[in-house]
């Protein structure tokens, strides 16, 4: 199978389960890439915020404090004495985040307050401040690098004109933040990692139906057409609406497959018997025009009976094309001209026929009154000739017949039936053939089949009862109203 599979073509990725797989991966790692960016400059503004306001202090009470210059300078010591032990002993202290003093004077250089000179670091921060007036005079620290350490510093400027420069690095802060950052990251891989995984899997179930699908396809291609995508225990709804849908498409598939083989398989048989049957008048036709042409038909008896023989096939033979023609007719489905039709008065006509052309048979008719259908005349005036002519065709003269029609359950019921010796169960199972005739009696054997022909036009159905030696009824039974054109 094909569907599942990872495909590659011209660069592009054609699996429907790695597009989902790919598209949760990259909307879980623009939501953790997004959450850790919040995240950390939520974090950094805090604790930068932090250190801003503890600077923004210290400048506060420095200036409101009055320091002299003496104090000043013992505070100098005092810093610079903190800033050598801080600088000499990293292990003791290895994060402090103390603030630095560095006393400058005013070209911003840092001044030396009595035997203590500036340390390395004083001196660096006072380098790296061009204006230390410009900044005192503003309201908030700013940021400085010294080497490869930063620092946030403010300026402080005393009652004499001394400006003091107040520093705190913050290299521990981002420290703290690329460890964050690398933690964030590690996670976020392995959630994603997990999810690509979690995804596979999920989708790989859910896509399960579709899969069947395809191998039901594939062998219905290959002409297994009883094939049908089998139920799923965890198909989503449309994926269960496809199912169903996709397995009634199929069944109407193979039943019109089914219907289109039967149809070609009836048409070859009609055809083959067709041409049987066309084939014997048109031989004895072609017979006697063979002898009237040879001028061996010299007796003017032979020569008349000759013609009658002509007629005769030529009768027979414009009989069974009418027929012909009939049942084409009704296979084409055509529209019939639906009216109110007294069928008590057709059955009655019928019989009145089957009395002038056998006088001697015995007829009964249960067809008083009147008893309105909605049906074409002509339709039905063809199925009682045909019933009739069967009956006067394939029994003696004397058999007795009963004609009759009811009205039961909203439909009408139409019975022909006789005395005459019956039909065996497998002649009875073929009597709708066309062309069959049983025990190859006279006629076409299309009369049945139009009967059967025009009943259905009408929305009915036919069915036959008998058995050797008990008769044939045929009953025919038609809606009282016409059916629905579909």
């Amino acid at each position: 199978m094909t569907l599942g599979r990872f495909r590659c073509k011209r660069g592009g990725i054609h699996s429907l389960r790695a597009k989902l797989t790919l598209a949760n991966v990259a909307l879980l790692a623009l939501g953790i890439v997004m959450a850790t960016a919040v995240s950390l400059m939520t974090a950094r503004h805090y604790l930068l915020d932090k250190v801003d306001s503890e600077l923004v202090s210290e400048r506060i009470s420095l200036q409101n404090a009055g320091f002299t210059m003496e104090q000043i300078e013992s505070l100098g010591e005092v810093a610079v004495a903190l800033d050598n032990f801080t600088a000499d002993d990293t292990d003791a202290l290895p994060n402090t985040a103390a603030s630095v003093f560095v006393a400058v004077d005013g070209k911003g250089s840092p001044v030396a307050l009595g035997p203590l000179a500036p340390t390395e670091r004083q001196r660096a921060l006072a380098e790296a401040t061009d204006d230390p007036a410009a900044l005192a005079a503003e309201t908030g620290p700013r940021d400085v690098r010294v080497g490869d350490e930063s620092y946030r510093m403010v300026g402080a400027k005393l009652s004499d004109g001394t400006i003091v420069l107040i520093a705190t690095s913050t290299e521990a802060l981002h420290e703290g933040m690329a460890k964050a950052l690398k933690l964030d990251f590690a996670f976020g891989t392995m959630l994603l990692a997990l999810l690509a995984c979690l995804t596979m899997l999920s989708v790989s179930r859910r896509m399960r139906p579709l899969e069947d699908m395809v191998e039901t396809s594939s062998a219905i291609a290959e002409g297994d057409l009883t094939r049908r995508v089998p139920s799923s225990r965890e198909a989503t709804l449309e994926v269960e609406q496809l199912r169903l849908a996709l397995n009634s498409m199929l069944h109407q598939v193979e039943s019109a497959y089914l219907t289109r083989e039967r149809s070609a398989a009836q048409l070859r048989r009609f055809v083959a018997d067709a041409s049987h049957e066309l084939r014997t008048p048109l031989s004895a036709i072609r017979g006697y025009l063979q002898l009237f042409d040879r001028g061996m038909l010299t007796d003017p008896a032979e020569r008349k009976r000759a013609g009658e023989r002509v007629m005769t096939e030529s009768d027979r033979m414009g009989r069974l094309v009418d027929e012909m023609l009939t049942l084409a007719r009704l296979d084409q489905q055509p529209e019939l001209r639906f009216r109110n039709v007294d069928l008590s008065r057709l059955v009655r006509d019928a019989a009145e026929d089957l009395r002038v052309q056998q006088p001697d048979r015995p007829i009964g008719v249960d067809a008083d009154g009147s008893l309105l259908v909605r049906a074409d005349e002509s339709g039905l005036r063809q199925v009682l000739g045909n019933l009739v002519g069967n009956v006067r065709t394939h029994t003696a003269a004397d058999v007795p017949v009963r004609l009759g029609v009811e009205r039961s359950d909203g439909v009408v019921r139409l019975r022909v039936e006789d005395k005459g010796p019956g039909l065996a169960e497998e002649d009875a199972a073929r009597i709708f053939d066309r062309f069959f005739r049983a025990g190859g009696g006279a006629g076409s054997g299309l009369g049945m089949a139009i009967v059967q022909g025009v009943v259905r036009a009408h929305g009915g159905e036919v069915a036959v009862l008998t058995a050797p030696g008990e008769g044939l009824a045929v009953t025919v039974t038609l809606p009282v109203r016409a059916p629905i054109p579909s």
